[in-house]
This record gives C-alpha cells, sequence and structure tokens, in this order.
C-alpha cells in the first residue's frame, strides 16, 4: 500500500507524521516499510530517520543538442518547444537547457534530424536503511529496518518532477508499505508525488493559514482521484474552523494530535516521537488501522479475491 502524506503549506508537521507513521508500523514488525522522501527541494526526513546510505545516483533530464551543419534554421523546433528552451534567431537554433523539461517534441519534429538528445543532470537520488529494531521487530526480520529513498534537485535547477519521479520509481512491485513524504504546498511537484497512491494524508493545523490551505490541497487530492482524510497538528492551539469545515464536506479527521511542547522539543533535537512518547505510537497505529479500512481491497488484493 502506498500513502502518501501532505500538506497545503509548510510547517504543519506533515514530516512529523510521515516520520513517525512509518517508525510505529516498523516497529510493530507487522510490514514491511519504505519511506520516500520525496520533498527533493528540501529533504529533512533523514535529520529524524538517520539513515545509513548506500547508493547514490544521478538523475539526468534529455536536452537537445544541435548539429549546426544539418540545422536549416527553420525554427520549428522553436515552435515546437512550449517552455522556450530553443530559440530561432538569424537561421540558427540556440538552445536554454537550464529552460528544457526533456519532452522530446524538437528531436521528434526536426525535419533534418539535426537535433539529438544528451543527459544534463538535474539532482541525485540515495537510498539506504533506518535501523529500527523493536521488541515486536524482533520477531520479524524483513521488518526490522525501514528501506530509505530521499531525492535531492540540484541548487539552481528550477524541475523538482523529475526528481520526484525518479524516487518514486525505486518502489518495487514486491512492496510492502509505501510511505511517500511529500513537498508541502500544491505545485507540480507534490502532484508527482502524491499522484497514484492509495491514500493521501492531508496534515493541517487549526488556524485561519491551516484552513486556508488545506482546501486547496482537498481540491489537488479530489482531482486526482486519491482518497484521503485529515490529520489536525497542534490540536488546541487554534480554533476549531479547520474542524467544522471537515465535517461539512464531509471528510474524516483520522487522527487529532495535542499541542504538546514536550513533542516540540523532541522534534527539536531531531528526536524520534514514537520511541520518546510511546502512547503517540499507539495512536499512529490506530490512524494506519483507519487508512487501511477507508482504502478498501487494493487492485492486487481485488485480483487475488477473484
Amino acid at each position: 500500500m502506498i500513502v502518501s502524506v501532505a500538506s497545503g503549506k509548510g510547517g504543519t508537521g506533515k514530516t512529523t507524521v510521515a516520520v513517525n507513521l512509518a517508525l510505529s508500523l516498523a516497529l510493530e514488525g507487522t510490514t514491511s516499510v519504505d519511506f520516500l522522501d520525496c520533498d527533493v527541494e528540501e529533504p529533512n526526513a533523514h535529520l529524524f530517520l538517520h539513515p545509513v546510505l548506500e547508493t547514490s545516483e544521478p538523475v539526468t533530464l534529455p536536452v537537445p543538442v544541435i548539429d549546426e551543419s544539418k540545422c536549416s534554421g527553420c525554427g520549428i523546433c522553436a515552435e515546437v518547444c512550449a517552455f522556450h528552451a530553443i530559440l530561432s534567431l538569424g537561421g540558427r537554433a540556440i538552445t536554454f537547457p537550464e529552460l528544457c523539461h526533456g519532452c522530446g517534441g524538437c528531436a521528434r519534429f526536426c525535419p533534418e534530424g539535426a537535433i539529438s538528445e544528451a543527459p544534463r543532470e538535474i539532482g541525485v537520488v540515495e537510498t539506504g536503511w533506518v535501523s529500527c529494531v523493536g521488541a515486536a521487530a524482533e520477531a520479524t526480520a524483513a521488518a526490522q529496518a525501514i528501506r530509505f529513498v530521499q531525492g535531492r534537485v540540484d541548487i539552481g535547477t528550477a524541475l523538482a518532477p523529475p526528481v520526484v519521479k525518479a524516487v518514486r520509481n525505486k518502489v518495487g512491485p514486491a512492496r510492502g508499505t509505501v510511505i511517500i513524504d511529500s513537498p508541502p504546498g500544491t505545485s507540480c511537484p507534490v502532484v508527482a508525488s502524491v499522484r497514484g497512491s492509495d491514500y493521501c494524508i492531508l496534515v493541517t493545523e487549526p488556524t485561519p493559514f491551516g484552513l486556508n490551505d488545506l482546501t486547496l490541497a482537498v481540491d489537488m487530492v479530489r482531482e486526482l482521484a486519491v482518497p484521503f482524510g485529515v490529520v489536525i497538528n497542534r490540536a488546541g492551539l487554534g480554533d476549531a474552523r479547520v474542524t467544522a469545515y471537515c465535517r461539512q464536506e464531509n471528510i474524516p479527521v483520522l487522527l487529532e494530535i495535542p499541542f504538546d511542547r514536550r513533542f516540540a522539543a523532541s522534534y527539536a533535537r531531531g528526536g524520534q516521537l514514537v520511541r520518546d512518547f510511546p502512547e503517540l505510537g499507539d495512536s499512529l497505529r490506530g490512524l494506519w488501522r483507519k487508512i487501511r479500512a477507508a482504502a478498501g481491497p487494493l487492485p492486487e488484493e481485488a485480483e487475488m479475491a477473484r
């Protein structure tokens, strides 16, 4: 099962929920867990999970290379490019690789065959393992560690979605449970992270800003047709408008995490809340049971039932 954790704005506790949900499931020892940090512009789950990274692979994008000996200066490549990565000027085609989205349209439609493609590195994907042996997990070797994957986009590169997709592609066909820590907001990298999930957890806070951005996130997951529910972090700190909105929109509130200075202190030192506060681990496992019930049979399960 693939569960993405998203939020309409930053700072709501999205990574906190994602990290500690993954830890609570791994410590329970009933399923293998993959954790994907798809917040590739600012990954920070490693600060709490402390993975041992084993591999690092570059992420590349195919960008056009013009063979001037073949180019006739017709300008078709510039007309085809929706991102203005090619400019036709004075009978020459000039490329701007940093604007290219790697669609391949220019090479496909060049009548002279003057355009080839070369890889341009835009980021990196790193994989490793997080040790999380607990009393229950000792009996299940497969659940004694979390498989950890994170992506990082190169500084100055504006194209995060291809790096997000490279992280998502690390999920194998024999997956167990996959927890995706999405970027904040509702932009293209978030869509690339959430699309194709079996369920999405929207983390918000009980404030006017939290409510405003939650409504945007709700619109996004509804457009993607991904089942979802809401976790309210820092409950009791603000007002009841988020709860009222969820009730009005028939959105399930899966869990309310109370505001507690001890939680904030643990977070600030890079602690793992489910270890420091076992009762929170119980709440997150209860959250997981609600998600499994709400998601219904997964495609693989439905096929097996037939």
